[in-house]
């Protein structure tokens, strides 16, 4: 279930980037950034709709998911 990332509180949203961009393997290139800099990357992401936030009601779980354009 896709659920807009604007009806989040900011809190849930903050906590579901930290998890997603702290996830052993997640890859950023050759670079290495900060959270804050693997957070705001993500939100960039959120707003230009590349990315989309889903919930799994089975786990209980959000996933971030990359959108194919």
């Amino acid at each position: 279930m896709r659920i807009p990332y604007q009806q989040l509180s900011n809190q849930a949203l903050q906590a579901i980037l930290e998890e997603f961009v702290t996830r052993e393997g997640t890859e950023y290139g050759s670079v290495e950034l900060s959270l804050d800099d693997k957070v705001a990357q993500i939100r960039r992401q959120l707003s230009n709709a590349t990315v989309v936030v889903e919930y799994d009601p089975l786990s209980e779980s959000c996933q971030l998911v990359k959108l194919d354009k």
